[in-house]
C-alpha cells in the first residue's frame, strides 16, 4: 500500500517534510504518525491510511512533496528489511534510466536542481558538456532544453531526468508568475539572480531559508511591491486605561486569563472598523471590485523562534474582553508551538502587531494583502504631557497605522486613528469586568 500525501488545504498543493517519524521495517498502525509537513505557515501531522510494516519511505527531510506524492509505502503482515546506509531512498538516486517514474517531490525537493534556471551554468576547462546519459541528452534535444543550464544532482554534477523535471517545473512556475511594472520588480529579481560571493570579504556561512521564512519574504515582498503604502502615526494616553487593567488584571487571572493591551486595541479595532468601513475591504482586480466584508476577523502578529506568524480571531466583534482575552492566549500558545491549521491563519479583515513586549516606538507596519490596513503598536512609556495647562507625567502608548492608499484616503486613515485613539482613551470600565 502506498500512502499519498493527501489535499492539506483550500488552494495548498504542497509542503516541505520537516519531520519523518517511522523507519523502513517498522510496524504502523492506522492513524499513526508518519510524517510532519510545513504548509505556508502551519506544521501539519500526516498519518498512515492502514497498518502494516514500512517497506519504504519515499522522502526525507527538507524535501518539498505535492498532493499526491507516495510518502511511504507499508505491506500487511510483512516484515521489510531496512535498507542499508548509502543506498538509493529518492528518486534523485534512482539510475539514470528513461522509464524511470520520477515523483513529483523532485520537481520542488530543495536540491540545488529546483534553484532559478538562470541562477546555474555549466562550465568546464575542457570544453566537456555537462554528464549525462545519452537518454537524457535525447531528451534535451527533442525538448530543447539546454543542458548547461540544468543543476545535476548525482555525483560530479551528473543530470538524470528528475533534474530536467526540476527545471522544466522551474521554468513553467516562472513564465505562469504575473509580470509586474519594471521599476517594481527590478531591484527584486537582480537579487534573486545574483549569485553572491560574500566569502571573499571575510568569514560567512549559509543555511536555506526555511519554508516558513520563504513563505515571509514572498508575502512582504509581494505586498510591498503592490500595495502603495501610507504610514499614520499618532500617539494614545493609556494612563486611565492602565489603571483600569491593573484593577481587573486579578479577576481575570482567578479564571485562568491574562488581561493585555493587544486585547483592548482589539476592541478598539472593531469601533473603528464599523464606523469606517473602507477598511475592511479587499481588491478584486479580476472583476475591477471593490469587495467589503460583512465580517471582523482580526489577525494579531505572534512572534515564534521560526518567525513572525498572524493567527485569526474570528468573529470578534461579537466577542467581551474575556472571551477575546482567553482565545489570544491559546491561540498564541498555539502559534509558538507551530500547531495551528492553515484555515487559522487566514480570512483575517485586519491586523495587528504590538511590539510593546520587546521595545521601541513608532515603526512602519507593510499591510497584509489582500488586507487594506494594519495597526502597529509600540511600548507605552511615561512622557510630559500638558494637560489643563499643566505638564504631567502620563503613560503614553505610540500608534502606527499603514494602509493601502488605493482605496483608503489619507483624511480617512487619519480618522481611523484617531477612533483607535479615543477607544483606548475612554474605555469604560464595565467593559472590562469579567462577568
Amino acid at each position: 500500500m502506498d500512502i499519498t500525501l493527501p489535499k492539506l488545504a483550500e488552494g495548498a498543493d504542497s509542503g516541505t517534510v520537516v519531520n519523518v517519524l517511522v523507519a523502513e521495517g517498522e510496524r504502523v498502525d492506522l492513524d499513526q504518525t508518519l510524517l510532519e509537513l510545513e504548509n505556508e505557515k502551519a506544521v501539519a501531522p500526516i498519518p498512515s491510511t492502514g497498518a502494516g510494516t514500512v517497506v519504504r519511505v519515499h522522502v526525507l527531510v527538507g524535501q518539498v512533496v505535492s498532493v499526491g506524492q507516495v510518502l511511504v509505502t507499508i505491506e500487511e503482515g510483512t516484515a521489510a528489511t531496512p535498507r542499508a546506509p548509502g543506498m538509493a531512498t529518492t528518486a534523485a538516486e534512482v539510475p539514470d534510466r528513461a522509464d524511470a517514474p520520477a515523483p513529483a517531490a523532485a520537481v520542488d525537493s530543495g536540491a540545488p536542481a529546483a534553484a532559478a534556471p538562470e541562477a546555474h551554468l555549466h562550465a568546464s576547462s575542457s570544453g566537456a558538456p555537462p554528464p549525462a546519459s545519452p537518454t537524457i541528452r535525447k531528451i534535451a534535444r527533442e525538448l530543447g532544453i539546454d543542458l548547461t543550464r540544468v543543476r545535476g544532482s548525482q555525483r560530479g554534477g551528473r543530470i538524470v531526468v528528475a533534474d530536467v523535471r526540476a527545471y522544466i517545473q522551474r521554468l513553467q512556475e516562472m513564465a505562469l508568475k504575473p509580470v509586474a511594472p519594471a521599476s517594481t520588480v527590478a531591484a527584486p529579481v537582480a537579487d534573486v539572480l545574483q549569485t553572491l560571493d560574500l566569502a571573499r570579504w571575510g568569514p560567512s556561512r549559509r543555511e536555506r531559508m526555511s519554508p516558513l521564512r520563504r513563505t515571509i519574504a514572498q508575502r512582504m515582498t509581494e505586498s510591498w511591491t503592490t500595495v502603495p503604502h501610507v504610514t499614520q502615526f499618532d500617539d494614545a494616553d493609556i494612563t486611565d486605561l492602565w489603571a483600569l487593567r491593573k484593577r481587573h488584571a486579578r479577576a481575570y487571572e482567578r479564571v485562568g486569563v491574562r488581561l493585555t493591551l493587544t486585547s483592548f486595541a482589539i476592541k478598539a479595532a472593531v469601533s473603528a472598523l464599523e464606523k469606517y468601513p473602507a477598511f475592511k475591504t479587499s481588491i478584486d482586480y479580476q472583476a475591477l471590485e471593490i469587495v467589503t466584508r460583512d465580517y471582523v476577523h482580526i489577525g494579531v502578529a505572534v512572534d515564534t523562534e521560526a518567525g513572525l506568524i498572524a493567527p485569526v480571531i474570528r468573529d470578534v466583534d461579537k466577542k467581551d474582553l474575556l472571551e477575546l482575552s482567553r482565545e489570544l492566549d491559546e491561540l498564541a500558545e498555539r502559534t509558538r508551538q507551530r500547531k495551528l491549521s492553515a484555515d487559522e491563519m487566514q480570512g483575517a479583515t485586519f491586523t495587528i502587531s504590538n511590539l510593546g513586549s520587546i521595545g521601541g516606538a513608532h515603526f512602519t507596519p507593510i499591510v497584509n494583502s489582500p488586507q487594506v490596513a494594519v495597526l502597529g503598536m509600540g511600548r507605552g512609556a511615561l512622557r510630559p504631557v500638558v494637560r489643563e495647562k499643566k505638564v504631567t507625567p502620563r503613560l503614553v502608548l505610540p500608534l502606527a497605522l499603514s494602509y493601502d492608499h488605493r482605496v483608503i484616503d489619507g483624511a480617512d486613515g487619519a480618522r481611523f486613528l484617531r477612533e483607535i485613539v479615543r477607544c483606548l482613551e475612554e474605555y469604560a470600565e464595565n467593559d472590562i469586568k469579567p462577568d
